[in-house]
């Protein structure tokens, strides 16, 4: 098995990341990597839409990035990984996730998942689509249910 030099944690910002990046550590511990926890905002709308929705503030998505930042940085001291690059983006998590990973030459991923079986694992997952759209390892950690 090769060693991981760099490992690029997915999380949300729910309690069910604590697993994920738990996971991700004791590989990180294992083979002494670096992490990096990465989220991904969804873009707000920011203009009203044929007057039936208010504009959104610019400062409100910033806010939304702010936040963001701090509970990641406030996860990786909580998980005990208080030098962990912590990484925000705004757009589609896909894109973003696999964009950065690709750019930076992270040799896994590691990211949450349900345990959904039959067609709901097939269709639109996050976990299914790091699965298919990188060339590095990717792991799977499953939370929830």
């Amino acid at each position: 098995m090769m060693a991981y030099k760099q490992i690029l944690v997915a999380v949300d910002l729910s309690p069910e990341a604590k697993p994920v990046v738990a996971r991700a550590r004791e590989f990180s511990e294992q083979y002494g990597s670096a992490l990096c926890l990465i989220h991904v905002a969804d873009p707000l709308i920011m203009e009203g839409d044929y007057e039936l929705r208010p504009a959104l503030p610019l400062e409100l998505q910033e806010t939304i990035v702010e936040r963001a930042r701090g509970y990641l940085g406030a996860l990786a001291k909580d998980m005990g990984i208080p030098d962990a690059k912590c990484i925000v983006r705004v757009g589609s998590i896909k894109h973003e996730i696999l964009h950065y990973a690709q750019k930076h030459d992270y040799d896994l991923i590691v990211i949450g998942t349900h345990g959904r079986h039959g067609v709901a694992t097939l269709l639109g997952s996050t976990a299914n689509a790091m699965l298919h759209g990188t060339r590095c390892d990717v792991m799977c950690v499953r939370v929830g249910d």
